[in-house]
């Protein structure tokens, strides 16, 4: 229990570090949420004009879900029900940082993180993929996220086999809880996008005079 503890903390603390906010200031002198749609975040960062200072951004996002997660679960052992709230918890503290006053970002990089240190590169790729396409069809970012994450899951139903060939992933009951609780936070920080109905981006430039 006290494991548990010590890396759900650890975990949420390491994914609050606002790092994108952060290197908008130091490397672009600039306060990257008052760009786009004033999210703390890597894409902000190339709003703001920076493309190598926004990889930056989007790798250490990633990392500071990734390395926590990964080495409680490598490094400790710790496979079982326990993994659930280490897993979630970077992701919850990038979405709700108190370096920025309980606000935070989007929660994508680090969610690709988390997913990284849990399944490799099996769910990263499969849900990198499915979010790139939609993200060229629907109009609204927050659609394309969560139809990219129903993805994820239909992959986690459909193919427990393949996750368990590589021995490396948890067992699936306890991936489809890090799943739902991802969702859950997922929907709830795209929720202004999903108040509105997906459309196609080719119908809105038709509707566009």
């Amino acid at each position: 229990m006290f494991e548990m503890l010590l890396w759900t903390v650890l975990g949420f603390v390491a994914g609050s570090l606002p790092f994108a906010v952060w290197i908008g200031h130091l490397a672009l002198r600039k306060d990257i949420t008052r760009y786009g749609d004033a999210n703390p975040g890597a894409t902000n960062v190339l709003r703001a004009g920076g493309r190598l200072a926004a990889a930056l951004a989007l790798l250490l996002d990633t990392l500071k879900a990734a390395l926590p997660i990964g080495f409680a679960y490598y490094r400790l052992g710790i496979d079982d029900w326990r993994l659930v709230p280490i897993a979630l918890a970077p992701v919850f503290g990038h979405a709700f940082s108190p370096f920025l006053g309980w606000r935070g970002g989007k929660a994508v990089a680090a969610t690709l993180g988390m997913w990284m240190a849990l399944t490799i590169w099996a769910i990263p790729t499969v849900g990198g993929v499915a979010l790139l396409i939609f993200t060229l069809l629907v109009g609204a970012n927050g659609w394309a996220v969560v139809l990219a994450n129903l993805v994820v899951l239909l992959f986690l139903l459909t193919t427990p086999t393949a996750l368990d060939f590589l021995h490396l992933q948890p067992a699936q009951p306890i991936l489809l809880a890090i799943w739902a609780g991802n969702m859950a936070l997922l929907v709830y920080k795209h929720r202004a996008d999903l108040s509105h109905p997906p459309a196609l981006r080719r119908r809105q430039r038709q509707a566009t005079p």
